[in-house]
């Protein structure tokens, strides 16, 4: 029974007996399987299928398979990426098996459909440029009696240090920071790989040059944030807001202080944080466990990616043969 069944079970106006108010408990649970930001990315995606399903006067829900394959092909041929498509896919058979429908993307032909558009267009990811440490440290503003520019040094130097997710950056609150000897202590209470809210700690190391400890708390100081989000709106005049920015807030600071010190800003994205971290660590040798334990990665493929693109010319097979 799928959260949509367990919802509909438990929605009679009046609950009073006890296997009614458990049936609203399990679809608060059922509900809570996927994010609302999950959720929301997922109706989004299902609502380019409808539009286009619509136009063409085919049945939307259930969709049938051929209908699926031939959207596909049409998005394919119109320059959609593999890996958008396969989003909408997951979007579609969530919201089929929603309804208790049958999974059309689960047919043979849509199976093929998609191996042969990823065959045909690759599936190489489009990789932003790192912010590596030295370009950090140029984009890191440097503290003008702004609160904006104290809080994007802050976002910039932190986002580096702890190679942040942008999701992980904005979710930050204070009582999440722990300041020790060494550096900081910070509480990521649930990531991207971690939708059970298992939470992890990583540690924050101090900087000599461009110090993230230091850049955090000059931020918090100055505007006055001693508990709740971290990096908040800043209006004009600064006035700092309740609400935390958005993880699209991180990629737009990302690419102004890249445009700033000359760098091309589209190039350059909010992931360029926890890229350019990897990479720096890379080219000084760190080890995989240790770049693992900051960055959380679960794959020592996707990691060891970092550390090969740093060792392309050492100790290569053909030095010296020319």
């Amino acid at each position: 029974m799928n959260s949509t069944a367990i919802t509909a079970l438990a929605s009679p106006s009046e609950l009073h007996s006890p296997i009614d108010r458990e049936l609203k408990r399990a679809a608060g649970y059922a509900r809570a399987e996927k994010s609302e930001a999950t959720r929301k990315a997922y109706m989004s995606d299902f609502q380019q299928f409808a539009l286009w399903a619509q136009d063409r006067e085919l049945t939307v829900l259930p969709a049938s398979p051929e209908s699926v394959a031939a959207y596909l092909a049409d998005q394919a041929s119109c320059g959609a990426k593999p890996s958008t498509l396969g989003r909408r896919c997951a979007a579609i058979q969530y919201v089929h098996g929603r309804g208790d429908h049958p999974n059309p993307i689960a047919d043979p032909r849509v199976k093929a459909v998609m191996r042969g558009i990823r065959r045909t267009h690759g599936v190489a990811p489009k990789r932003t440029a790192p912010a590596t440490a030295e370009r950090i440290i140029a984009m890191a503003p440097q503290p003008d009696g702004s609160l904006a520019t104290l809080r994007d040094r802050a976002l910039l130097l932190l986002g580096f240090a702890g190679a942040f997710r942008r999701s992980e950056l904005v979710t930050l609150d204070v009582e999440d920071i722990e300041e020790g000897a060494e550096g900081l202590r910070v509480t990521i209470r649930r990531g991207k790989t971690d939708q059970e809210a298992r939470g992890a700690v990583i540690a924050i190391v101090r900087g000599e040059i461009a110090c993230p400890v230091a850049a955090l708390w000059a931020w918090l100081e100055a505007a006055n944030i001693t508990e709740g989000p971290i990096f908040r709106r800043v209006r004009r005049g600064d006035h700092v807001q309740a609400e935390r920015l958005s993880d699209r807030s991180v990629a737009d600071i990302v690419k102004v202080h890249a445009q700033r010190v000359g760098l091309d800003p589209t190039m350059f994205s909010g992931h360029s944080l926890r890229s350019g971290f990897l990479t720096s660590a890379a080219r000084r040798g760190a080890t995989l466990f240790k770049m693992m334990a900051t960055s959380r990665h679960r794959s020592v493929e996707t990691v060891t990616a970092y550390v090969r693109d740093q060792e392309l010319f050492k100790d290569h097979a053909g030095a010296g043969l020319l």
